[in-house]
């Protein structure tokens, strides 16, 4: 029943059966990977983490599946940090770039602008598409309202302005110059 309820996206109800055998397959790979992408479906990513690094498998771990689940788990999760690990161990492929559009737009909307913004870059060299440039735009000037506020440290503008750098759009000489103005008048070397 849980398999039914799975393939219709109902995993609330996926929980229920789940959670009723959970104690007869704690170390069975398969069962905590569905497990898992069933606690992330819900939102219950601190959980749904938790179990995605109980799988054993190579074979799982290796699945595609399993890394996307296991990066957004990290990002949702505030590890950003993880996830883009994940997209570096990786070789180059049609999945590795599809993982760094689940790590570019998550860590947008999760406000973890720095490792959006470098998932942004890379995706716009892989592929000028005006929208990377302006996913990778926000991101930078998001993490400089960051750390304007306090909330980044103040290195990483240097990061910020090395990133823009890597543009042609003639917009980006603009928003360094402010950004470099902000530094000047704030003590930071840039």
């Amino acid at each position: 029943m849980a398999s039914c309820f799975f393939l219709l996206k109902q995993f609330e109800d996926v929980l229920i059966y789940l959670n009723s055998v959970k104690s007869y397959f704690y170390n069975d790979d398969m069962f905590n990977f569905n497990y898992a992408q069933a606690k992330a479906a819900v939102g219950n990513y601190k959980e749904a983490e938790e179990v995605f690094l109980l799988i054993q498998s190579e074979k799982v771990k290796s699945d595609y599946i399993y890394v996307s689940w296991l990066a957004r788990t990290y990002i949702m999760n505030r590890k950003s940090r993880h996830a883009w690990e994940l997209y570096l161990k990786m070789e180059t492929s049609s999945e590795s770039f599809s993982l760094l559009q689940l790590i570019a737009n998550d860590c947008y909307k999760m406000g973890q602008f720095f490792y959006a913004a470098k998932a942004f870059d890379v995706l716009e060299r892989l592929d000028p598409n005006p929208e990377y440039w302006e996913g990778k735009r926000g991101a930078c000037v998001g993490l400089f309202q960051l750390i304007i506020a306090g909330h980044e440290p103040k290195e990483t503008l240097r990061d910020i302005i090395q990133i823009l750098r890597n543009t042609a759009n003639p917009q980006v000489e603009f928003i360094i110059r402010i950004m470099k103005k902000w530094a000047k008048e704030n003590k930071v070397i840039v």
